[in-house]
């Protein structure tokens, strides 16, 4: 059977062709009293939030100031929604939810909004995007909305990296967070650990004690890379060779552990051409990931 979203380049239909009507250039910093692009004004209780938000925190203070904002100014910017799928006369937030949720705190009874017809994916695909461009997504929603163009609409890395502007080693480097314990997650995506550090923390097993540390002792990304590297019984020569390493080699360490998404480590032997290259894996389809890549590049 061939299905025609198979045929589409990129993710979906495009991202770049799925905003191009519903983001014009300015849209938030136009003034309040040129005419809106709304189709239509609907009542805040005929609109739902998408099941599918890659944005699950949403700050008290930050909606309570946009409220303030909307009461007194109104939506400058529409939201954008579908019809809803399971309920007539309803619709479903595409793009917006932070300002759907601001107007219920400031008592607006009706929104303005753009009507699409989004199927599932390209739903989800505008709302991340939205959210990145315009919110900020904290790294761990960040990370799930990627995961989440993956595991359900079967994206790759590289497909999402061309559609959302991003590097390829960012997109890995943020569905490595995912790896994290949740407790670590939740702290990151409070904003008590950067996306740095959480990075650093990635490789260890003591990722929720190291953590605490951390946090307890507000330490750099730096020391908390110094903090991961040193061993739980100190053993001198391991610790010598591991800070003896030079930037260059932990650079290039990093820059292949975000390529592949897996962690790799280079020995390299001092004043010689010869060393070793380790790579980890944490499953059999890490290891069967591994072993495609290795047989791509002997074809």
């Amino acid at each position: 059977m061939s299905d025609k979203r198979e045929k589409r380049g990129g993710l979906g239909r495009g991202l770049s062709a799925l905003m191009a009507d519903i983001d014009p250039p300015n849209a938030e910093t136009r003034p309040a009293d040129q005419p809106r692009r709304a189709e239509l004004f609907v009542a805040i209780e005929r609109i739902e939030a998408n099941p599918d938000q890659p944005r699950r925190t949403f700050a008290e203070e930050q909606l309570e100031e946009l409220a303030a904002s909307i009461a007194q100014r109104g939506i400058i910017q529409p939201l954008i929604v579908r019809p809803h799928p399971e309920k007539s006369d309803a619709f479903q937030i595409v793009a917006g939810e932070r300002r759907w949720r601001a107007s219920q705190l400031a008592k607006i009874h009706e929104v303005p909004v753009i009507v699409r017809e989004f199927d599932d994916t390209e739903m989800l695909e505008v709302a991340i995007i939205e959210n990145i461009q315009r919110a900020d997504l904290n790294p761990v929603d960040e990370a799930a909305g990627y995961r989440q163009l993956m595991d359900r609409f079967g994206r790759t890395q590289e497909q999402m990296a061309d559609a959302l502007g991003k590097s390829r080693s960012h997109i890995a480097n943020s569905l490595r967070l995912l790896n994290l314990p949740a407790d670590v997650q939740g702290w990151l995506a409070e904003g008590r650990l950067t996306a740095g550090h959480a990075r650093a923390l990635v490789a260890t097993e003591a990722a929720s004690d190291l953590a605490r540390q951390v946090i307890a002792k507000n330490l750099s990304v730096r020391q908390t890379e110094a903090l991961v590297r040193k061993p739980d019984k100190p053993s001198k020569p391991k610790r010598s060779a591991d800070e003896s390493k030079d930037a260059d080699t932990r650079a290039l360490e990093q820059d292949l552990s975000a390529a592949m998404g897996l962690p790799i480590t280079i020995d390299h032997k001092s004043g010689a051409d010869t060393g070793k290259l380790t790579i980890g894996y944490k499953s059999l389809e890490q290891l069967d990931q591994i072993c495609q890549l290795i047989s791509r590049g002997l074809d």
